[in-house]
């Protein structure tokens, strides 16, 4: 007779539950989010800066066409982690309530709305046969009357951050900004703090491979920086990792004389 796994029969359909009150098909769009490139986020107190990962897999690809933050409106963003082909749809659809917010009601789209109604799709795809979970991760930043910064979940959950990762760097990226974020970063911290910590999830960090955009309260129009912007903040934080590395070392050998 053969070997029957635990959970056959239970990841098979995304109705059904496993005795234990999982379902089978969330996880394995959760795994694919894991696996997916890192994206980060970190906010301010007059903005949002998303920064990503793009994964070029041959030098023939033009890395200017490699898209990997989509702007939703004037003043919303996301970037996505996992099967790019599932986030662009949740994209299209985010663009699309934010347009018909505006033609509704006159006025932008509130980014906690515009995140509700994206987790409600979301979970919708778990609780119907037919359909599978989308398997991404979107961070979505913007500004209406304060910064905000979501992280949604392929399970239709959500919530605010001052500080995210999504990917297969969240461990090492979040270490960073639980060691090094503070309530009173500028517009520059922010924006070198998830540049450090994308940084440090990558083997070769370079500005070819590394995508940057923020908005800011006073402007509410998202810019992206320049990839010799990119390459400038990156020098920066390589000579301040040098200097802190000579720092520790003079700390360590003032001790050693201290104990001698």
């Amino acid at each position: 007779m053969a070997f029957v796994p635990p959970q056959a029969g239970y990841d098979r359909a995304i109705t059904v539950f496993s005795p234990d009150g999982r379902l089978f098909q969330v996880n394995y769009a959760r795994e694919a989010v894991k696996r997916g490139a890192t994206a980060v986020g970190v906010k301010w107190k007059d903005g949002v800066v998303l920064a990503v990962e793009k994964r070029i897999t041959s030098k023939l690809i033009e890395p200017s066409s490699y898209e990997k933050i989509f702007q939703i409106d004037d003043h919303i963003a996301a970037a996505p982690s996992g099967i790019i082909a599932d986030a662009r749809v949740l994209v299209d659809r985010a663009r699309l309530e934010a347009q018909v917010y505006r033609l509704t009601y006159g006025e932008p789209v509130p980014l906690n709305v515009l995140v509700k109604k994206i987790c409600d799709l979301k979970q919708a795809h778990t609780q119907y046969g037919g359909v599978r979970p989308f398997g991404a991760a979107l961070l979505m930043a913007g500004v209406n009357d304060k910064p905000e910064l979501y992280e949604t979940d392929p399970s239709g959950a959500y919530f605010e951050w001052k500080a995210v990762a999504i990917g297969s760097g969240r461990n090492v990226a979040m270490a960073i900004f639980e060691e090094h974020y503070k309530d009173d970063l500028d517009m520059k911290g922010a924006i070198k703090l998830a540049i450090l910590a994308l940084a440090k999830t990558l083997e070769e960090p370079s500005a070819e491979g590394i995508e940057v955009a923020y908005v800011t309260m006073d402007d509410r129009s998202w810019k992206k920086l320049s990839r010799e912007d990119v390459e400038k903040y990156l020098s920066e934080i390589v000579e301040e990792a040098k200097e802190e590395e000579v720092e520790e070392r003079e700390e360590d050998y003032s001790e050693l004389d201290q104990n001698y």
